[in-house]
């Protein structure tokens, strides 16, 4: 008796976050540690199944840069990165193609389906829903079929929701200058659909805690920031590195509309369920 009390409790706790999300759109990039582990995969997916069920509208955005490595290194190819983006040639842009819009897009729709959901599976190219043209670095210096998304056609995404999916899309975009297809970073591409569908929340799952004053010491976990702390942070180092892009993509998204963005840690089994429905929470809230 004592253990249904408990899970009693638990719903019960979670019932006004339940009300606060339903019919709310929550955008979720998946990647990192929690897309190779096994374990980590199935309670992810049953994460986002339980939110959909409970009538919040899921939408999850999809890396997959071990698996297109794995494929590069079969075909005799290396992986090349430039400020933590893939050098992209018209090679690479095939085989990532085949494995983002394929085999990860494709694998990511069935587990969803086998937990209980409806996924429907898209590309950035479906119905132009992302346009790019290609992304020049700081110094004039392209690296090559590597996208910056200049425009985020919904529409593909709310009929998908509105038919009672959770779309799942690789972030592959349409070209506009001349290139027809461009490779796009999945945390960037996240935020700008985020901002298109004025989601109430952006989360993007990585490898860490979250953001740290001092990212070998996790009691300086920072779980709120603000966007006027952000600048200081930065400068002062706090925030650096392979962080600052990710913090970019939320500051970004919480500037143009989006009511919240969260760092969370996809190495924690249930970490979306933790933030989402508990008065605990998980991860570092980024907030106007």
């Amino acid at each position: 008796m004592a253990k249904h009390l408990e899970r009693a409790e638990v719903l019960a706790e979670a019932l006004p976050y339940i009300r606060k999300y339903n019919g709310k759109t929550i955008v979720i990039k998946y990647g990192g540690h929690a897309m190779s582990s096994p374990a980590l995969f199935e309670a992810v997916m049953n994460d986002m199944v339980l939110l959909s069920l409970v009538g919040v509208h899921v939408v999850v955005v999809h890396g997959g840069g071990p698996e297109v490595s794995e494929a590069l290194k079969k075909a005799g190819k290396v992986a090349k990165f430039v400020d933590g983006l893939r050098y992209t040639d018209a090679e690479t842009l095939e085989i990532a193609q085949m494995v983002l819009c394929g085999k990860v897009n494709k694998n990511l729709v069935d587990t969803l389906g086998r937990s209980g959901g409806r996924a429907l599976g898209l590309c950035g190219m479906d119905g132009g829903m992302l346009k790019a043209k290609q992304y020049i670095r700081a110094d004039g210096s392209d690296i090559g079929l590597v996208g910056e998304i200049v425009e985020v056609d919904p529409r593909p995404v709310q009929d998908a929701l509105n038919c009672g999916y959770i779309p799942v899309i690789s972030t592959v975009a349409q070209g506009i200058d001349g290139n027809s297809v461009y490779n796009i970073n999945a945390d960037t591409a996240a935020s700008k659909i985020a901002i298109a569908l004025k989601a109430a929340k952006l989360v993007l799952l990585t490898d860490v805690k979250g953001l740290m004053r001092d990212p070998e010491d996790e009691s300086t976990f920072m779980p709120e920031v603000h966007l006027p702390q952000v600048p200081k942070l930065i400068k002062d180092g706090i925030i650096s590195g392979g962080m600052i892009p990710k913090l970019d993509c939320c500051v970004e998204a919480v500037r143009h509309g989006v009511l919240d963005a969260l760092i969370l840690d996809g190495r924690i089994p249930h970490s979306i369920l933790v933030e989402m429905l508990t008065d605990a929470g998980a991860g570092t809230l980024i907030l106007p």
